[in-house]
């Protein structure tokens, strides 16, 4: 039966010839002599993945997986410090004298000091105030300009609307002019700013503008770049989206009271006690004069600490490569904005996406003078 079988292959093959196929022998892979270099160079490549991607597994694992770290921001008892006439430890020694914190929120006091003989306007005098202007969200979603409304105080009101989506349109409507106007404030510096840089030489009153900015924005030793990263504007619907968060879209009692619109924390002075706060809590929520100190106070603090540098480096490949900023990416550099941590992001994003704000961020405030209206 075997020379059976091998004739019958000898004949397959012959016949296989003859139709012009060749046969030939398998051949090993790999030949005996190289089967240990064969299996030490697959072990060595083993062992070279692992050590290389283990600590990328583990970063991953730990961003996704691992426990929110709770942060603690110290920013806002500096500016609390500032209001009260207190020193001020500085972030780094060796900036010595050089940062001095009063100069840093100077203007925001300037708008505390002249906040004088408020009114609270009721819900329904603003939303009256509103139509006879034509402001409604819905145009804007559309054509993008806001009328320059500044609204000081939210009203009481707002809390016993029952309609969420009128208390929020309500709400948005307040604060856009607000935030907006800040980041008109800011283009508008940057405007200079490039223009200064532009020239070959500049005169004393650019020269003392300049030097004034290093100690608004906490710029030491004249640094141009990190001027150029701090002077920038916070994008609407990330703004929006904190306020929203920070106050129940104006129903908080640190928002009625306090005009505090992005939970700023102060460990002395004036504020409002958390009426959920533990014995031995001594923290407060800072409070304001008016809504339009909140707004500046809030984007200073993200322009300026050290907890947000992640944040603004961002911003600034955002500008530089796109010319636009992306809300929803910057968002992830704000997890040491609460004790939450990457949750706190992840609620912020649901608010930008959920309530559409992204379509408030090619949004432009009008102009208030024909000079203003020139330089835009």
């Amino acid at each position: 039966m075997k020379n059976s079988k091998n004739i019958n292959i000898l004949r397959i093959k012959k016949i296989l010839q003859k139709r012009g196929y060749i046969i030939s022998k398998r051949h090993e892979f790999i030949p005996e002599k190289f089967v240990s270099f064969y299996y030490t160079s697959l072990i060595s490549i083993f062992l070279l993945s692992f050590f290389y991607l283990t600590p990328l597994i583990f970063k991953v694992f730990k961003t996704t997986f691992a426990k929110n770290e709770i942060v603690l921001n110290n920013s806002n008892i500096n500016f609390n410090k500032v209001l009260e006439g207190k020193e001020i430890e500085l972030e780094n020694k060796n900036e010595s004298e050089e940062v001095s914190y009063k100069d840093l929120f100077f203007d925001v006091l300037d708008i505390e000091i002249s906040a004088q003989d408020t009114v609270r306007l009721s819900a329904s005098t603003i939303k009256q105030l509103f139509e006879d202007e034509n402001y409604n969200l819905k145009d804007i979603r559309k054509n993008k300009l806001v009328k320059p409304i500044n609204i000081d105080l939210l009203p009481n009101e707002i809390t016993s609307i029952e309609s969420s989506r009128k208390r929020k349109e309500l709400f948005i409507q307040i604060v856009l002019p607000l935030i907006l106007d800040e980041n008109k404030k800011i283009k508008l510096e940057r405007k200079t700013l490039f223009s200064i840089l532009n020239k070959n030489s500049n005169s004393e009153a650019e020269r003392n503008w300049l030097k004034s900015k290093f100690k608004q924005y906490g710029v030491v030793n004249r640094d141009l770049t990190t001027l150029k990263i701090r002077m920038d504007e916070i994008p609407v619907s990330l703004a929006i989206a904190q306020a929203a968060k920070e106050t129940g879209w104006g129903t908080s009692r640190f928002a009625q009271e306090g005009n505090a619109l992005f939970g700023q924390w102060t460990w002395s002075g004036e504020g409002i006690k958390p009426a959920a706060s533990e014995d031995g809590d001594t923290h407060k929520v800072m409070k304001f004069k008016i809504l339009k100190a909140s707004v500046r106070a809030y984007q200073r603090n993200l322009n300026t600490h050290k907890s947000y540098r992640e944040f603004r480096k961002v911003r600034a490949i955002q500008r530089d490569v796109y010319g636009k900023l992306n809300s929803l990416e910057l968002v992830n550099y704000l997890n040491k904005y609460a004790a939450t941590g990457n949750e706190y992001t992840k609620i912020l994003k649901k608010i930008i996406q959920q309530n559409k704000l992204n379509d408030f961020d090619d949004a432009k405030i009008l102009p208030n003078s024909k000079r203003e209206k020139s330089i835009i």
